[in-house]
């Protein structure tokens, strides 16, 4: 791991994949709030607008930064954050939410309400509504992943059953 630029002796510039730049940013800042502001700033989240149509309430700003994604383009991993308001988040892909800061009261079609906060984890299926009122500010970590069709899970269970004799096999894993 690396060293913070306190401790090497010498001045680099921080950037927002180094593990250190939360740390450095809070020696750096006087007040709370100012270290709070600087490190999501720090994140290199771009605005990810919510759709004016799903907004009932106030006027949340979104930012989001992709983080990763799988080599089939099925599955990726965001980090996300949204100040106040109350809007619908309609579900394309299922999604498990990791909330990382903040808090927010989720509602399902259904009525039932959840309330979300730093250290839950919530699995937000494909084809889902969820009613989300943010009182303040939410960061989260959310992974995303597109689930094929049944007739497209068959086709895939076949194809890796037809290719399976050909992948190749870890050194020392054949009897």
């Amino acid at each position: 791991m690396g060293n913070s630029p306190q401790d090497s002796g010498t001045a680099h510039q921080l950037t927002a994949d180094d593990p250190t730049v939360e740390l450095d940013i809070l020696e750096q800042t006087i007040s709370i709030e100012g270290a709070r502001a600087l490190r999501h700033d720090a994140l290199g989240l771009v605005p990810a607008a919510i759709p004016h149509g799903w907004i009932l309430e106030g006027n949340p700003v979104a930012r989001h930064k992709r983080l990763a994604g799988s080599s089939d383009r099925l599955a990726s991993a965001f980090m996300w954050d949204c100040t106040g308001g109350r809007f619908n988040w309609y579900y394309d892909e299922d999604e498990i939410a990791h909330v990382l800061e903040g808090s927010a009261v989720i509602e399902d079609a259904a009525g039932v309400r959840r309330a979300l906060q730093a250290g839950d984890t919530f699995l937000f299926p494909a084809g889902s509504r969820y009613q989300w009122t943010v009182p303040g500010y939410i960061r989260k970590l959310a992974f995303l992943h597109a689930p094929l069709s049944r007739e497209m899970r068959l086709v895939k269970g076949a194809l890796d059953r037809m290719t399976a004799p050909f992948r190749r096999k870890p050194a020392g894993s054949e009897p």
